[in-house]
């Protein structure tokens, strides 16, 4: 028997505990000397938080970085102190509800300025500049590369991070060398590789074909971590092995079905963001259930 239906948890409200903001899906709390992220069930598109949520969602992004940073543990420390609520600090427990199964106890870490992304195959921006330039990030490609086209080695491509939420925007080795330095910055994309192949491997393991995805690091006292989210839907582009075929846009494990509606409404993609009929937030929470099965080979329960 199915149970009663999920609900999305648009915001959370965690009493006095102060929160230090709310990004497009995670809320953020400080908590003693930690973090507490909080993944909501809130969707953006197209750079706006629509008006409805995906139920569940962010317990299936949650349960996907958790296995992640199990996975990758052995490249790279991160930031994960807990997230199982029963170890959270007791002034938690009475939002256990809303905490339990999407949220994370995180270290703190003065965060580098910039975003690591790995790319395997070409691309969302990466093949919008390469058509223009025949480059990505400035670092020439060979020609005849298609959309959706394997890369003859997966490429560090860094971006900036935007302090307004507006995009992200790609730059070369050399600027980010200059933000960060040029020993961080080799540190960064040495890691940022290693991640990617790993998980490109298991991803290829269980029929799936990571195209592209993003890291966020930062630095404590003991060195470099691992921090944000990893691996999920939302970071990364997932493509289904079986399908892939160069020349044009792959369906992928992600909003899809959200943005080909958004775009089926002409919607002029400024705030209000519309709400989602529910069919579509229903095929968009299957698709989301379907990558947490296809990479950790388990089923999650709602």
């Amino acid at each position: 028997m199915e149970g009663p239906p999920v609900t999305a948890l648009l915001t959370t409200n965690l009493g006095a505990m102060p929160l230090l903001g709310r990004g497009k899906v995670r809320d953020l709390y400080a908590v003693d000397d930690a973090l507490l992220l909080v993944a909501t069930d809130r969707i953006s598109a197209f750079d706006h938080v629509l008006g409805t949520g995906i139920p569940g969602k962010g317990k299936i992004l949650t349960q996907i970085s958790l296995f992640w940073f199990d996975l990758l543990s052995e490249i790279v420390p991160n930031h994960l102190i807990s997230a199982d609520v029963r170890e959270f600090p007791a002034t938690l427990l009475p939002y256990a509800d809303q905490l339990e199964g999407r949220s994370m106890l995180v270290k703190r870490a003065n965060m580098f300025p910039v975003e690591c992304v790995a790319r395997g195959y070409l691309a969302g921006s990466g093949w919008k500049e390469y058509q223009a330039s025949g480059t990505v990030c400035g670092v020439a490609l060979p020609a005849g590369l298609k959309d959706g086209s394997r890369l003859p080695e997966p490429m560090f491509t860094p971006a900036t991070k935007s302090q307004d939420g507006a995009h992200d925007e790609n730059i070369s080795f050399a600027a980010t060398e200059a933000v960060i330095g040029a020993a961080d910055a080799a540190e960064l994309r040495r890691l940022t590789l290693a991640l990617y192949a790993k998980a490109a491997a298991h991803a290829e393991s269980r029929g799936l074909i990571l195209a592209d995805t993003k890291f966020e690091f930062g630095r404590t006292a003991q060195g470099i971590i691992l921090a944000d989210e990893v691996l999920t839907p939302d970071s990364s582009r997932f493509w289904d092995a079986a399908t892939w075929k160069p020349g044009g846009a792959q369906p992928s494990f992600d909003k899809q079905f959200v943005r080909d509606y958004l775009e089926s409404i002409h919607w002029n993609k400024q705030a209000p963001a519309p709400s989602l009929p529910s069919d579509v937030a229903e095929r968009t929470q299957a698709k989301y259930l379907e990558a947490f099965h296809r990479l950790t080979g388990r089923h999650l329960n709602l």
